[in-house]
């Protein structure tokens, strides 16, 4: 037997500043902030979340090297180019690079790479036919 993974459901990001975290992601990416569980909040976003974790708050004693900035995610979307990067300059989000073509795990992305508040490489990316 093997197992088939169909899906991702969440994904843990460590950080500093749980405010700033949030806002940012709220604001240039439209996610939804809520809280769960003991305390916990995660941003939702389509069906999945991300579950945040406060590097000074250590929620799990398993977690061996959490560390805020150390990630590297790629977020598909409909929204045009041209709208991304519009939406980024009036949020005061810079681009690390132009918008250039990349390998996706469906196809081929044009996708633009930003920051987040704590170095995260955050790549938003169109779906290519």
């Amino acid at each position: 037997m093997s197992i088939e993974i169909a899906s991702l459901d969440h994904l843990v990001l460590t950080v500093r500043d749980l405010e700033a975290t949030c806002r940012f992601y709220e604001r240039v990416l439209g996610m939804e902030r809520r809280a769960f569980g003991d305390g916990r909040t995660a941003l939702h976003f389509g069906k999945q979340k991300l579950n945040l974790h406060e590097a000074a708050r250590p929620i799990d004693p398993n977690v061996r090297h959490a560390t805020p900035g150390s990630a590297d995610l790629c977020f598909l979307t409909e929204t045009p180019m041209a709208a991304i990067l519009t939406h980024f300059a009036a949020e005061g989000v810079a681009p690390i690079m132009p918008p250039s073509e990349r390998s996706g795990a469906t196809g081929k992305l044009w996708s633009v790479y930003v920051y987040d508040p704590d170095e995260n490489l955050i790549e938003i990316a169109n779906p290519l036919p």
